[in-house]
C-alpha cells in the first residue's frame, strides 16, 4: 500500500499499480494518469473514508495498491554498486535508504532477512517513489558476500576515513543495524572498513544519513 500524491503519481507512470482510492478532487487533478487503469480499478472515496483506510495519522488525498514483485537472484553485481543492509529494523531509515540508491543510481538494494519490511506501508511512504525504481533484494549477508566479485566495504566506526578513497565504479557498500552496526562476521568477510570522519561530539550517526554522506563520497567525483 503506498499513499501521497507524489508516490501514487510516481507509481502510475511506472505502470506498478493495481488499484487506486482517491479523493473526487485528486481525481480531477490526476485523470490521465488515473485513465493508465482499467475505470474498475480507480475508486473515489470521501475523505473521512480515505482517512479510516490509512496507515497515516494524517491522511493523504490518494492511495494505492501494489503487487509485491517477485523475489529475484541478485544476480552479477561486477560493474554496478549495491547497498547491503543488515538487520535495519526502522521502514523510516530502510525507505530513506532506498531514495538514496535512486538518487546516487544505485539499481539494487540487498536486505538481511531480519531487517523491516520493505513494503511496509512506512517502508513505501519514506522511499516516496523511489521504490518503484530500485530493486530490493532480501539476501543472507554472509553468502553473498562468500560469492561477490567485487570488492565490498563495511561503514564501520573504526575504519579508514572515506576522504581517502577514490570514487569507485563497483562494489558492495554495507550497512549495520541502527544501534550494532555490522556484525563482526560480516565486517571479516569485507576489503575495506571505512567510517566518517566525526568532527563533533556526537556518538554515531544516523545509518540513512550515514548511507547519504557515504555514497556521497564513494560515488562521486
Amino acid at each position: 500500500m503506498a499513499e501521497g500524491d507524489k508516490i501514487v503519481q510516481e507509481l502510475l507512470q511506472a505502470g506498478l499499480v493495481q488499484e487506486v482510492y482517491a479523493t473526487a478532487d485528486w481525481l480531477d487533478e490526476q485523470h490521465v494518469l488515473a485513465a493508465t487503469l482499467p475505470a474498475a480499478k480507480v475508486h473515489e472515496v470521501e475523505p473521512q473514508l480515505l482517512k479510516q483506510l490509512s496507515a497515516l495519522t494524517t491522511p493523504n488525498r490518494a492511495m494505492a495498491l501494489l503487487p509485491i514483485p517477485p523475489a529475484k537472484a541478485k544476480g552479477d553485481l561486477s560493474g554496478t554498486v549495491a547497498l547491503a543492509l543488515e538487520t535495519i529494523q526502522d521502514p523510516g531509515n530502510l525507505g530513506t535508504i532506498i531514495r538514496i540508491a535512486d538518487w546516487f543510481g544505485i539499481p539494487q538494494v540487498i536486505c538481511s532477512p531480519d531487517c523491516v519490511d520493505a513494503y511496509n506501508p512506512k517502508t513505501v511512504q519514506a522511499t516516496m517513489g523511489s521504490i518503484a525504481r530500485v530493486q530490493v533484494v532480501e539476501h543472507d549477508i554472509i553468502p553473498l558476500l562468500q560469492q561477490a566479485n567485487v570488492p565490498a566495504y563495511a561503514a564501520t566506526l573504526q575504519g579508514k576515513n572515506i576522504v581517502e578513497f577514490a570514487p569507485i565504479k563497483e562494489g558492495i557498500i554495507l550497512i549495520g543495524n541502527e544501534s550494532r552496526g555490522l556484525s563482526q562476521p560480516v565486517i571479516d568477510l569485507c576489503k575495506y572498513r571505512i567510517t566518517i570522519p566525526r568532527l563533533g561530539g556526537a556518538e554515531s550517526l544516523n545509518a540513512a544519513v550515514a548511507t547519504g554522506i557515504i555514497c556521497g563520497r564513494l560515488l562521486l567525483n
